[in-house]
């Protein structure tokens, strides 16, 4: 896919260089949100001392500006501790800026192999091999986000208006020639909510989320993760992108975006 073959290249323990594959719809200097919020989320289950029994369980996202295309710097720090949870928050920031862009704040629970019954309802969806492949919004540039994902849509589409499903795969992984994780998967692709199910005309307005918050009681397995998601918008000015998160097993958990909206 190019010379750059990842989201992003690893500078050093904490430091990151963001590649173009990270670019998003709205500005070419500016990084979708998906791959951010995955790196971050890496960021919290490998920081030093992290305990291999706890996983995500809940993660919220403070995206404060854009994410700029460039160098980025990623600081983590545990705000509770406990013997079956724990808090831990995450810092993205610009090289040489002087305060964070985007901040994670992820609840870790204890996880145990078959301590409990498994119950997961909700419906089994169409797999990705029954859809086809879509297009993504028509940008102005060649290689963004939208080169780096596949996307196989089972309803609507990012170039229809309303609720939408969406399967979405990694075609380069996080950091370049590291592993793709089970994390990365969802994470990369929950932010993408907003503009599989848009609700108006991308051309004339912007609807940009402000926040993302991701539910997993089940971390993804396979290659690829399902957004079902639906947009409200009011006429004030502010929407909600609400997200069912499968893989071809079945349900994985939930996100949710808050948006803010206006005329371009």
């Amino acid at each position: 896919m190019g010379a750059a073959e990842g989201f992003f290249e690893r500078i050093d323990d904490g430091r990151f260089l963001a590649t173009a594959y990270t670019r998003g719809p709205w500005d070419p200097d500016a990084q979708h949100a998906g791959p951010p919020a995955a790196l971050l989320g890496r960021a919290v289950e490998e920081r030093p001392g992290a305990r291999a029994d706890m996983r995500i369980a809940r993660i919220t996202y403070e995206i404060f500006r854009p994410v700029p295309i460039g160098a980025l710097e990623i600081t983590t720090s545990v705000l509770r501790a406990g013997r079956g949870t724990e808090v831990v928050e995450a810092f993205l920031t610009p090289a040489g800026a002087a305060s964070p862009v985007m901040v994670a704040r992820a609840l870790r629970i204890r996880a145990a192999e078959e301590a409990v019954p498994a119950v997961a309802p909700g419906p089994q969806l169409p797999p990705p091999g029954e859809a086809e492949a879509e297009p993504f919004f028509p940008v102005p540039w060649e290689t963004g986000y939208h080169t780096a994902m596949e996307a196989r849509f089972t309803e609507g589409a990012f170039v229809e208006l309303g609720p939408g499903t969406c399967w979405m795969r990694m075609g380069v992984p996080l950091v370049a020639g590291e592993e793709i994780r089970p994390l990365d998967r969802v994470l990369v692709a929950a932010d993408s909510g907003n503009g599989i199910s848009s609700v108006l005309d991308f051309s004339r307005f912007v609807f940009v989320n402000g926040d993302l918050t991701v539910h997993l009681h089940r971390h993804p397995v396979g290659e690829w993760a399902c957004v079902q998601s639906r947009t409200s918008v009011d006429a004030a000015g502010i929407g909600l992108v609400d997200a069912a998160l499968h893989d071809e097993k079945g349900p994985i958990g939930r996100s949710a975006q808050s948006l803010f909206v206006a005329p371009r």
